[in-house]
C-alpha cells in the first residue's frame, strides 16, 4: 500500500480509502471483520457520514484500538450550529474516539445550503468551535456541484473536497484537480462506479489510476471485493485502446440522465421506491427478462404510487426529471411482463 498526504494536513493516508456506506448491509459482526480486515491490508483512512446509519458504531467497535493508527472521517448534513455540534458528539461516541480526523460539510450544493452555514448560529461556527476544543482536527466539504465545488475550494476554508470522480463523470480532472493541488487541498473520489452503473473495477480503475493526486474511497462489502481492489494497485496501470472504447461505450449507453444512488431523493412521501426502481434498465440489461422482472417488482410497482409532486426533483444534487424517467422505466417493465406472459 502507498500513502499520500491528506492535501496540508500533514496527515498520510492509505491512496485507497475506505467508504462506509455498504457496511451498513452487514451485520456488527461481518463489518466488524472486513474493516479490521482492510487495516490489516494497509487501508488507513476510513469515510464514513452520521447519517450513514451504524457505521459510525462498527467503525468504533472495529478500530477503537487501533485509534493512533487510523485517520477518520465524518460528516454532518446540518445546516445550523446546534444542529452539527450534536452531530459531532454523536459521532465521537460512536466512533470511541475523542477526536474527528477529518469533519466535513456534507452535500453542499446549492448556494442556499452555503449561506446557512456560514451565516451566525450556522454550522460552521459549531464547528470551527469544535476544533478548536480539539474535537475536531481539520475541515473538509462535499458537494456534487461541479461549479459550486470551484467556489468552495476558492474559499481557502477547507483541507479537502469529495466530489464524484469516474470515467463517466470525468469533469473534475479539468480545472477542479489541478485548483486543489494549487491550494494544497486533498481532492477525495466518491462514486467511482458511477453510483453502481459500472459493472467493471478494473476498468473503473484504470481510468482513476490515472489520476493518483484523487484519492478514491470505494465502499467495501466484503473481503473479496476489497482484496480485488487493492489486486490493482499491485500491478502498473496500463490503459489500452480496447479500454478507451470500453469506457466511451459506457458513456453512450448512460448518456447524461443516470441515477447515481446518492439516494437524495429520498424518502418519497408517497412511498415510491425511487432508487432501485431508477435503476431498473441496468438491472434489466444483466438480467433476463423474467429475471428482472421478479427482482425488480416491489420497486416497480410502487412507481404507480408517482403522483409528480417534484420533491424528488428538487432534493436530486444532478437535477435529474425523476418522474419522467421512472414513467420510461415502468414502460420498459411493462413490456418485459407482457413479453415473458406470451
Amino acid at each position: 500500500m502507498k500513502y499520500r498526504k491528506l492535501g496540508r494536513t500533514g496527515l498520510n493516508i492509505s491512496e485507497v480509502g475506505f467508504g462506509c456506506i455498504p457496511i451498513i448491509r452487514l451485520s456488527t459482526k461481518e463489518a466488524v471483520h472486513l474493516l479490521q480486515y482492510a487495516f490489516e491490508r494497509g487501508i488507513n483512512f476510513f469515510d464514513t457520514a452520521n447519517a450513514y446509519r451504524d457505521s459510525e458504531e462498527k467503525i468504533g467497535l472495529a478500530l477503537k484500538e487501533k485509534r493512533d493508527k487510523i485517520v477518520l472521517a465524518t460528516k454532518t448534513g446540518k445546516r445550523d450550529a446546534a444542529g452539527a455540534m450534536e452531530h459531532i458528539e454523536n459521532s465521537l461516541r460512536l466512533l470511541q474516539t475523542d477526536y474527528i480526523d477529518l469533519f466535513q460539510f456534507h452535500q453542499v450544493s446549492k448556494v442556499e445550503d452555503w449561506k446557512a452555514i456560514l451565516a451566525p448560529g450556522g454550522a460552521f461556527e459549531a464547528v470551527v468551535k469544535a476544533k478548536e476544543q480539539g474535537k475536531i482536527r481539520h475541515i473538509g466539504i462535499t458537494s456534487h456541484s461541479y461549479e459550486m465545488s470551484l467556489k468552495l475550494i476558492k474559499t481557502k476554508l477547507f483541507v479537502s473536497i469529495m466530489f464524484p470522480f469516474s470515467f463517466l463523470e470525468d469533469q473534475a480532472k479539468e480545472e477542479m484537480l489541478p485548483l486543489t493541488q494549487q491550494y494544497e487541498m486533498a481532492f477525495l473520489s466518491m462514486k467511482p462506479f458511477g453510483g453502481g452503473v459500472i459493472d467493471s473495477a478494473a476498468l473503473a480503475f484504470k481510468f482513476l489510476r490515472q489520476y493518483p493526486e484523487a484519492i478514491t474511497i470505494p465502499g467495501f462489502d466484503s473481503v473479496a471485493y476489497l482484496d480485488e481492489v487493492l489486486s490493482f494497485y499491485e500491478q502498473p496501470n496500463v490503459v489500452t485502446e480496447e479500454d478507451i472504447a470500453a469506457m466511451e461505450n459506457y458513456r453512450k449507453d448512460l448518456g447524461s440522465q443516470f441515477c447515481r444512488r446518492c439516494e437524495y431523493c429520498q424518502p418519497c412521501p408517497n412511498g415510491v421506491m425511487i432508487t432501485p426502481a431508477m435503476g431498473y434498465p441496468i438491472v434489466a440489461k444483466r438480467m433476463s427478462p423474467d429475471v428482472s422482472v421478479e427482482f425488480s417488482k416491489k420497486a416497480m410497482e410502487s412507481v404507480a404510487q408517482c403522483i409528480s409532486c417534484g420533491i424528488c426533483i428538487e432534493r436530486c444534487p444532478y437535477d435529474l426529471p425523476i418522474p419522467d424517467i421512472l414513467q420510461r422505466n415502468q414502460n420498459l417493465y411493462a413490456e418485459h411482463i407482457k413479453s415473458i406472459s406470451k
